[in-house]
């Protein structure tokens, strides 16, 4: 994996203030990377939370303190015109009091010395799809509770 080339994209994403795509990453950089490199960089690398994992650890042992907390949080990015499947399904948006359709992500901060580092992520799936007898709707759940979910992270990150 090109390392660099991970760190630069990151670094395009969180500047971009419209649409981000690899072409307009391309022409930003004028030409130092193709949209084909960025392309293939996302379509041939599994990122998952193991490597999310390997980018930050040197920086979380750096400022590791006694007084530090993990911080767990759960997310939906509203996708309202995608395609509903497995990820892009419809989760309930606490805040909203309402569901949503779009990606929910549960993620793990690292929080020391006023700085948050990101160590885990997941994705919720809901792959299981049933019907509601009342409704007569079609509905997905997860394999998982996301309190499941969130204690998998606890122990991949604190071993007993």
């Amino acid at each position: 994996m090109n390392e660099a080339l991970v760190e630069l994209y990151s670094d395009y994403l969180l500047s971009s203030f419209g649409q981000a795509t690899a072409t307009g990453m391309s022409e930003m950089l004028d030409g130092a990377y193709s949209h084909d490199q960025v392309t293939r960089l996302l379509s041939t690398n599994d990122f998952t939370s193991k490597t999310l994992w390997g980018m930050v650890k040197s920086t979380v042992r750096q400022i590791e303190s006694e007084d530090a907390v993990l911080i767990f949080d759960d997310t939906i990015e509203e996708k309202p015109y995608t395609d509903e499947d497995a990820l892009v399904t419809w989760h309930y948006e606490h805040t909203k009091g309402r569901t949503v359709k779009g990606i929910n992500l549960l993620n793990c901060l690292y929080h020391t010395q006023g700085v948050s580092i990101p160590v885990s992520y997941k994705l919720i799936e809901k792959p299981i799809q049933y019907c509601d007898f009342k409704t007569k709707k079609l509905l997905r759940a997860s394999e998982t509770t996301k309190n499941e979910d969130f204690r998998e992270i606890l122990h991949v990150h604190i071993p007993a």
